[in-house]
C-alpha cells in the first residue's frame, strides 16, 4: 500500500510531504476476506484473537514544499489570534487546501507511485484547552482538493474522534513510537522516551510493558522562531543552525521567571499550543525580570536577540529533560523535528540528559531523518485508520481507542479492506533517492 502524508507544523515553515510503501507480515489480500485460519495470539484475559501482523515501511520521497510568503503570514496571524470573516475563512481553508492539493501532486510525481491513501493533517491554527484538557482542536485545508487533485481518498481531521472521546488529541506520536520502539523496550527491560521538537515540544516515554505515556511538555522551537522573526523584521523566520544561540548566553533570572509559567507545573497527561505559548509569554517574563531589578545584563537592558535566543533554547531543553519520569529511567531520548537540526539545542539535549544517565540523539542514528518523522507517523495513522485498527492517540481519555479521521473519496467510490487486529511492530527502510535535504 502507498500512503502519502503532507503536514505542516505550528511553526507553519512549509508542507512535509512524504511517500511511504507499507508492506504486511503476514501478506493480506484486500480484495478477499481474511483467511479462515489467521494466525492468532492469547491476551492476557486467555481469550484467543487474530495476532496483529508486523509492518514495515519503506520510505520512497520526502521533501518539503514552502508556503507561499503571504500565505505563511496569514497562516501565523490567524494562529496568533487574528479574528476572520467567514468569507475570509472560508478563503483561507480553501488555499490552504490548494496548497496542500499542489504539494501533494508533485510528491507522488517525484516518488513515481499514485498513492493509495492520501493523509492530511491540515494546518493547525487552533487547539482549544480549557481546565487542563482538550475541548477541540482546528486544522485548516480543504481536504476535497487534495482528493480531486491527485485522484485518491484523503483522511484528514485525525485528531477530532480522540478528544471526542475524552482524550487530548495530541500528542500522536505515541502510537508510532509504542509500534516503532515497543519490541525494543521490552528486550532491554529499559523504557526509551523519544521528543519531537516543532514549534511545540512533545514527550514520549515507551516503557517495557508496551505502555506510553505521551504529552507536549511545552514549547519546542515556538518561542525561538517567533522573537527571530520580530527582531529582524521577517527577515529571520527561525534561529538557523542555532547561531544566534550560539553568539548569546542564558540569562538565567530571565529563564528561571519563563520556568514559572504554569503549564510546566501541570500534570501529564497535557497538552498546549501556539495560543499559550506565544510573544507575550516572552515579553510579561522579561518585564517581571526588569520589575525585580534581575536581569543578567542589568536591570535596564532589554536582552539581545542573540540572548533571547540562547535563553529559550535553554527553556525548551530543560522543561523536555525535566518533563521526562523520573520512575521511568529510560535509557535514550530519541529527538526529531525541525529543532533537532539545530546543533546547540541537541547539545544542550544532550548534556542536560546525560545529567540523568539518558543517552540523547538525533532519530537520524536509528535511520529516521528527523525533519520527516512526523511525517511517517502520519502515515502510519493513515495505514492503520484505512485498515480499521482502533489507535489512543493521547494518554487518559475514556480508554476506549477509536479509529482516527474522517475520509474523502477521491474519484472512485470509497471501498475499504477487511480490518487488521492492529500492528505487532513496525521497521523502517528508507529509499536512497529521497527529494532532497530536509529543511
Amino acid at each position: 500500500m502507498i500512503v502519502l502524508s503532507l503536514q505542516s507544523g505550528t511553526s507553519a515553515d512549509g508542507i512535509d510531504v512524504a511517500v511511504v510503501e507499507f508492506t504486511v507480515d503476514p501478506p493480506v489480500d484486500p480484495l478477499v476476506d481474511p483467511p479462515a485460519d489467521p494466525p492468532v495470539e492469547k491476551t492476557r484475559s486467555g481469550v484467543s484473537r487474530p495476532a496483529a501482523p508486523a509492518v514495515a515501511l519503506r520510505v520512497l520521497h520526502a521533501a518539503t514544499v514552502d508556503w507561499a510568503p503571504e500565505l505563511r503570514a496569514r497562516i501565523l496571524a490567524v494562529a496568533a489570534g487574528e479574528p476572520l470573516t467567514a468569507g475570509a475563512f472560508c478563503e483561507l481553508d480553501t488555499r490552504l487546501g490548494q496548497a496542500f492539493a499542489s504539494a501533494a501532486a508533485a510528491g507522488a510525481g517525484a516518488a513515481g507511485r499514485v498513492p493509495d491513501l492520501v493523509v492530511s493533517h491540515g494546518q493547525t491554527v487552533f487547539h482549544w484547552v480549557e481546565g487542563g484538557h482538550a475541548r477541540g482542536t482546528l486544522q485548516l485545508g480543504e481536504p476535497a482538493w487534495i482528493a480531486e487533485r491527485v485522484g485518491a481518498p484523503v483522511l484528514s481531521d485525525v485528531r477530532a474522534s480522540d478528544i471526542a472521546a475524552g482524550g487530548e488529541g495530541a500528542p500522536l506520536m505515541a502510537l508510532f513510537d509504542r509500534a516503532w520502539l515497543g519490541a525494543e523496550a521490552a528486550a532491554s527491560a529499559r523504557a526509551i522516551a523519544t521528543v519531537n521538537l516543532g514549534g511545540i515540544a512533545n514527550v514520549q516515554v515507551v516503557r517495557p510493558s508496551g505502555d506510553v505515556v505521551a504529552f507536549d511538555s511545552g514549547p519546542g522551537n515556538a518561542l525561538i522562531d517567533a522573537v527571530a522573526a520580530r527582531a529582524t523584521g521577517g527577515r529571520l523566520a527561525y534561529d538557523d543552525g542555532g547561531r544566534l544561540a550560539a553568539a548569546g548566553r542564558v540569562d538565567a533570572p530571565l529563564l528561571d521567571e519563563l520556568r514559572r509559567h504554569p503549564y510546566f507545573a501541570a500534570p501529564a497527561p497535557k497538552t498546549t499550543g501556539r495560543e499559550t505559548f506565544d510573544l507575550g509569554v516572552v515579553d510579561r517574563a522579561i518585564e517581571a525580570t526588569r520589575a525585580a531589578g534581575g536581569s543578567a545584563r542589568g536591570s535596564a537592558a532589554a536582552p539581545s536577540l542573540e540572548d533571547l535566543c540562547a535563553t529559550l533554547t535553554e527553556l525548551t531543553a530543560c522543561t523536555v529533560v525535566d518533563a521526562i519520569p523520573a520512575t521511568d529511567a529510560p535509557s535514550a531520548l530519541i529527538v526529531s523535528g525541525g529543532g533537532a537540526l539545530n546543533p546547540v539545542l541537541l547539545a544542550r539535549l544532550a548534556a542536560l540528559a546525560a545529567e540523568r544517565g539518558i543517552a540523547a540523539a538525533s532519530s537520524e542514528a536509528r535511520g529516521i531523518d528527523p525533519a520527516f518523522k512526523e511525517s511517517l507517523m502520519f502515515a502510519l495513522v493513515g495505514f492503520l485508520s484505512w485498515h480499521g485498527v482502533p489507535v489512543r492517540l493521547s494518554a487518559g481519555g475514556s480508554g476506549e481507542p477509536r479509529v482516527a479521521g474522517r475520509f474523502t473519496p477521491g474519484r472512485m467510490p470509497l471501498q475499504l479492506p477487511p480490518p487488521l487486529a492492529g500492528v505487532a511492530s513496525v521497521t523502517i527502510t528508507t529509499s536512497t533517492d529521497l527529494g532532497g535535504p530536509p529543511r
